[in-house]
């Protein structure tokens, strides 16, 4: 599962950061560097399953000019619309694969290994920044509450992981509006400008945050649950082992097994959040205002598919 995997590793660059000797613990700057570092390390890996997967997808159903589909680095999630009148978009390229196994042999083959990473370097302008607040406002509100909360100190994690999800995705959200924005519309800096302006004039700066709802119902959940079970299973595993520290085995574990139960937790959220941001990115395409509820947008999947519905997945659906 990807969102086991990334969060797993930039979990691990944070804890074993050097910890500076003097005061034995880490600082915001190291904690910094080690999630931007975690973050870049983990888009590497991640990237080429997803292109591949996009590719697959595109071979099936090909996307029509104004579509979206939904491209992950591996740190989050981004809305792609098809160029209009693109031919040689990187997920149109052509070619026919019989399987995952395939696409990745006749992608390098064909095209070079670098085009296992298309699409990446755009979304790490965001992603990146979007990490690094995320890990080192869970660490140092981490830190802080567990002094604070006394006897219930073990809760620290879960509020500190549900508030530094909400600053990271708060602090992102119009920077994604904005990419969406220049690639459905192919507006210069200045037009797009106006174009900021303008709306903020009609509908208010909160305009700005369109998406934001779905995302958050999501996110903040899942970082809720990860963090507090990740911390007690991993105290948990070094008690049963009679050691102080984490071992990586320990850590491993600790970060699989509680990122797979937020992620099935929260998939109803996802699969929601995805379906939302897909309509809203065609909204944007087409110049319109108007989109379904996030209530309204569960309501139809549940209408169209069940309750299964909420459960299918998003990584490997139709967009």
């Amino acid at each position: 599962m990807f969102v086991c995997l990334f969060v797993f590793y930039e979990d691990r660059m944070n804890n074993e950061s050097p910890a500076p000797p003097a005061t034995g613990a880490i600082t915001p700057l190291q904690q910094m560097v080690a999630s931007c570092s975690g973050a870049i390390l983990t888009s590497l890996f991640v990237t080429p399953l997803d292109v591949v997967k996009i590719r697959l997808q595109a071979q099936k159903n090909p996307f029509p000019k104004g579509k979206c589909f939904v491209y992950c680095n591996g740190l989050m999630d981004h809305i792609c619309i098809c160029e209009n009148g693109n031919s040689k978009a990187w997920y149109k390229a052509p070619g026919h694969f019989s399987g995952t196994l395939d696409a990745f042999v006749n992608i390098v083959r064909r095209e070079g290994i670098r085009s296992l990473w298309s699409g990446l370097p755009p979304t790490l302008v965001m992603a990146v920044p979007a990490t690094v607040i995320y890990f080192t406002c869970y660490d140092q509100l981490c830190a802080a509450l567990r002094v604070r909360m006394g006897e219930y100190a073990q809760m620290a994690p879960l509020l500190a992981g549900a508030t530094a999800r909400v600053g990271s995705v708060t602090v992102i959200s119009p920077l994604e509006l904005i990419r969406t924005k220049l690639q459905s519309q192919k507006q210069s800096y200045r037009e797009l400008t106006q174009c900021i302006r303008s709306a903020v004039a009609k509908e208010g700066w909160l305009s700005l945050w369109r998406g934001l709802g779905p995302t958050l119902l999501r996110d903040v959940p899942f970082s809720a649950m990860y963090w507090y079970n990740y911390e007690m299973g991993k105290s948990w595993l070094c008690g049963l082992s009679n050691i102080t520290e984490p071992t990586l085995t320990i850590t491993f574990v600790s970060g699989a097994v509680s990122g797979s139960i937020a992620s099935i937790v929260t998939l109803p959220f996802d699969v929601v959040k995805t379906r939302k941001q897909v309509e809203l990115g065609e909204l944007q395409a087409k110049n319109c205002k108007s989109a379904s509820s996030t209530f309204y947008v569960m309501c139809r999947i549940v209408a169209e598919n069940g309750f299964r519905g909420l459960f299918a997945g998003k990584y490997f659906t139709d967009p």
